[in-house]
């Protein structure tokens, strides 16, 4: 998927930059992490200028051998020439989403592959700011004093797992993008209609833009992986923006 993303002040050494986001890679038993690195071969093609990765590195954490792999996965990840920027989704806080060492040793092993990892914090690559909120559902949501910090003035984009976050009093006047994932765009969606199941309370939040109130733009990512290894008509996905200067 290739999409214009609009960028208010963006500097003019980053118009025509490229973006990729890749969400919910989620190493685990129910599949072949060999998918997940391929895939990451393929994209690697594209020389993303950023890259993001909107969280659930792993499904629910079982044991060791689930670090292990993620190590072996997280080791041909897509890099950005100028930033690789992360956050945490639900299940990198472990069972019940309340394990806070799981959630720090994907952390270490994301920051060890080259991945600046965002916890209710910001920073500014190479003239744009990225905040990067922890996730709704685990113990480290926290998102008030990071937005709470908005300078207008900059160029900035969100990485947000959980969409319904959005609807959320805490965004300060934030105009711009938002990029999310967690729903997997509910994995297997009838023809011309809704999917059956999303784990989010609003149900216009299952994939792809939204528009949202106060000039806020939302993307749900897909995901490239998935907790069952079953899809209809919800294809995996690895998203390239093209960010434009507004």
């Amino acid at each position: 998927m290739e999409l214009e993303m609009p960028i208010k002040q963006l500097p003019e050494e980053l118009n025509g930059k490229t973006l990729m986001q890749i969400s919910d890679i989620h190493v685990g038993k129910r599949f072949d992490h060999q998918f997940l690195i391929n895939s990451f071969k393929k994209a690697q093609a594209y020389a993303p200028d950023f890259v993001v990765y909107t969280g659930d590195y792993v499904s629910t954490y079982k044991d060791e051998v689930q670090f292990k792999e993620l190590e072996e996965t997280l080791s041909h990840c897509v890099r950005g020439k100028l930033a690789t920027v992360g956050i945490l989704g639900n299940h990198d806080y472990g069972k019940n989403w309340r394990q806070a060492t799981v959630a720090d040793k994907i952390s270490g092993l994301l920051e060890q592959n080259g991945v600046t990892v965002l916890r209710n914090d910001q920073k500014e690559f190479s003239g744009l700011n990225i905040i990067g909120l922890d996730d709704y559902w685990g113990l480290n949501f926290n998102p008030h004093p990071i937005l709470n910090q908005l300078d207008p003035t900059k160029p900035s984009l969100v990485l947000c797992h959980n969409p319904d976050v959005c609807d959320l009093e805490v965004w300060n006047g934030y105009e711009g993008w938002i990029l999310a994932g967690h729903t997997h765009g509910g994995q297997c969606k009838p023809p011309f209609l809704p999917p059956p199941m999303l784990p989010v309370k609003n149900r216009r939040y299952s994939a792809g833009k939204i528009n949202l109130p106060g000039n806020r733009t939302l993307y749900i990512n897909r995901a490239l992986g998935h907790l069952w290894q079953v899809r209809f008509n919800v294809r995996p996905e690895i998203t390239v923006f093209k960010m434009v200067a507004v």
